[in-house]
């Protein structure tokens, strides 16, 4: 079990460092103070969106594996686990290759900034279409589901996983509510970090992730065949 929660704390750092949603929470940030408004409300707003839709996104895949399993008798083997770990390795590494998501805001985003509802639902629409394609969140899920029996616990290692995933947005919101020039140094800082050398970090662990999982599939190819 300790396992298996430290795995999957580690997924969730390394999902943190999304330069999407840091992006748009420092587009938000960036046009509060240029209307001299709180970032508070529309930051939070957005941030709750995304926070929602994941968590959704979650708890619908995990009982989806439940129901699945229960009504087909699926049994978890040695063959199918290191099939998949196989499998999964090879798609991190792809991942690893392909072109990241534009970094970008799109100019249209620019009348949403103003209207909290409207960044709670951009929010929400961007979390689902991230959770839905994010290969990374989806094979958390499913190590969760695959544990037999499954902590009672679960939907709190969700919520968990989903609030691990969503701290750099956060503490950018939280530095830009503060007045102090440290506060704004310290969120430009982050900002710079994370997006400069955030999807760098990012590739090269699920370069190595996949490496281990490909490894420790063939160490048992007996049960490949």
């Amino acid at each position: 079990m300790l396992t298996l929660l430290l795995t999957l704390s580690g997924l969730a750092i390394v999902e943190s460092l999304n330069v999407l949603n840091l992006g748009v929470t420092s587009a938000i940030v960036y046009d509060s103070r240029l209307h001299r408004r709180s970032p508070a409300p529309g930051g939070l707003s957005f941030i709750a969106g995304l926070f929602v839709a994941t968590v959704a996104v979650g708890v619908a895949v995990v009982l989806g594996v439940t129901f699945f399993t229960e009504r087909t008798a699926f049994t978890l083997t040695p063959t199918t686990r290191y099939r998949g770990e196989l499998v999964l390795g090879v798609v991190l590494v792809c991942v690893a290759y392909f072109p990241s998501a534009a970094q970008g805001v799109s100019p249209r985003f620019a009348a949403m900034r103003r209207r909290p509802w409207l960044l709670a639902c951009a929010g929400t629409v961007l979390g689902f279409v991230q959770a839905a394609t994010d290969v990374m969140y989806l094979a958390a899920l499913a190590m969760l589901s695959a544990r037999h029996p499954r902590p009672l616990f679960w939907p709190l290692i969700v919520l968990a996983y989903c609030a691990i995933e969503l701290w750099p947005p956060l503490l950018v919101v939280f530095l830009a509510a503060r007045r102090t020039a440290r506060a704004q140094r310290v969120q430009r800082r982050l900002v710079h970090v994370i997006t400069r050398y955030g999807p760098v970090w990012v590739r090269a662990l699920c370069v190595a992730a996949g490496v281990a999982l490909v490894i420790d599939s063939l160490l048992h190819c007996h049960y490949l065949w």
